[in-house]
């Protein structure tokens, strides 16, 4: 029998609205000049995204749902929906949402759809909106709990709280909270850490609602410096559809103009920003002449130092020669130099 449980985000749209607007009220009253905030465009692409996943969610939902409930069917498991069971469901849920979450940033097709909601430059609660369109690509990760007898019905209320605890972390309006809590859970300062697109905070805390699986999996990251916000490489468009399929073209583009067959799978199941061995050796020849440049400069300015020393020496012994012949009871003799060659810049 199927469970009967709440739609958790239906009911929480309310508290989305609300909180949405404190916060735009709060930038009005209290303005923080180093914070992200809000830009028009940005909030509204963001949540048009979110509307629009709301739609293709729907049409994904059939052949997932049907691979679900296939799987369910097969497997002679189950586990009772009851109040205990729901929490243990809710906590494997969010492991393996870890687990999704991981594989959405280190494999680019997968990156490909996780992409757009790193996409905007600023970080508020319309952000948390800014869904994809091509969710499609979660379903593999949640096949365990199916098979271990999780009811598709329970786990889709599982997801859906999952998504709904992660919308107030989408904030800068919270500071870090008590160390017990920023030790068990996800909050606003490990998420903004998420968001940020310094190299320190790149691919760092994927938990949904507890934060434990990225201290025990070694993707945790604590709030330091400021993030900034966004990707590596912005692409600084308002079109939803850019936003949602940009990627997706990227991907496209780098697979015709691969070489062979081995660089066209690394581009759609590398990690993003994967270059062949070959393609990545094509900036060493930059990076050899700069470190040519530097030794030749080096060698330069060894010679020279050289030439110098050598005319030093000469200059002093023909003083001495004349100092012995004019004050024979003195005796001079030359300084020794030793000029060191500047060593050469190291490469970068």
């Amino acid at each position: 029998m199927e469970p009967n449980l709440p739609d958790v985000v239906l009911w929480s749209i309310p508290a989305f609205v609300l909180l949405t607007v404190i916060e735009m009220v709060s930038y009005r009253l209290h303005p923080d000049e180093d914070a992200a905030g809000y830009e028009t465009k940005d909030a509204a692409t963001s949540v048009t995204m979110g509307l629009g996943s709301l739609g293709f969610d729907l049409l994904w939902k059939i052949p997932i749902l049907a691979i679900y409930m296939g799987v369910y069917e097969l497997t002679p498991l189950r586990v009772p929906v009851l109040w205990w069971t729901v929490l243990l469901m809710l906590l494997a849920q969010d492991f393996f949402y870890y687990w999704s979450h991981r594989g959405h940033h280190v494999i680019r097709i997968l990156w490909a759809c996780h992409v757009v909601h790193h996409s905007s430059e600023k970080f508020n609660l319309t952000t948390a909106l800014r869904q994809p369109w091509t969710s499609a690509t979660v379903w593999p990760f949640y096949l365990p709990l199916i098979a271990c007898g999780v009811h598709p019905a329970a786990l889709a209320f599982c997801q859906s709280a999952n998504l709904v605890y992660q919308f107030w972390v989408h904030t800068e309006r919270v500071g870090k909270l008590p160390r017990p809590f920023e030790y068990v859970l996800n909050t606003p300062s490990h998420h903004r850490v998420h968001h940020a697109s310094q190299g320190g905070y790149l691919d760092r805390n994927y938990g949904g609602i507890l934060i434990i699986w990225d201290r025990m999996f070694g993707s945790f990251a604590a709030e330091a410096e400021r993030p900034v916000y966004g990707l590596t490489k912005n692409i600084s468009t308002y079109n939803p559809l850019r936003v949602a399929t940009h990627e997706y073209a990227a991907i496209a583009r780098d697979v015709r103009a691969a070489d062979t067959w081995s660089e066209r799978a690394g581009r759609v199941f590398r990690g993003p920003g994967w270059q062949p061995a070959a393609k990545a050796g094509a900036i060493t020849p930059a990076t050899d002449g700069t470190a040519a440049a530097a030794d030749t400069t080096a060698t330069t300015a060894a010679a020279s130092a050289t030439t110098a020393a050598a005319d030093t020496t000469a200059a002093s012994a023909i003083t001495s020669a004349t100092t012995l012949t004019s004050a024979p009871s003195v005796s001079s003799a030359p300084d020794t130099l030793s000029p060191q060659a500047p060593a050469p810049e190291r490469a970068l």
